[in-house]
């Protein structure tokens, strides 16, 4: 667990952020990312660590085909390090990227169409 001690107005007190609420937060950011779908596992592929540097993140991830994996993985990069810094007082020191996979679409049925032939005999 994570504690920060913030004193906007010299009350006293603190807040405490739980590695899950910062887990949650990276699965916001990246639901909000085009082209990517979280790994299907337990963890979601998402592993966060806090040091003294900063929260490092460490996020598996299935490309769709069809999308550049270098702008994928900076665009989740940069939407993972906003949100969390923005939702919390912790600094991103590191976000590693691993695209796992590359998703193709499914290919479509020709059944459908009707040929020249039918069109013909009517």
């Amino acid at each position: 667990m994570a504690t920060i001690r913030y004193n906007p107005n010299g009350q006293k007190g603190r807040i405490s952020y739980n590695a899950d609420i910062v887990s949650g937060i990276v699965v916001l950011s990246l639901q909000e990312t085009e082209g990517i779908e979280l790994v299907p596992s337990k963890s979601r592929g998402i592993k966060v660590c806090f040091e003294k540097e900063g929260v490092f993140a460490d996020i598996s991830v299935i490309a769709h085909y069809g999308y550049n994996v270098p702008e994928l993985a900076f665009s989740i990069q940069q939407t993972v390090k906003q949100m969390v810094e923005s939702m919390t007082k912790f600094k991103i020191a590191k976000v590693d990227v691993h695209i796992q996979s590359v998703v193709f679409p499914s290919p479509v049925s020709q059944a459908s169409e009707p040929s020249q032939e039918q069109e013909s005999n009517k």
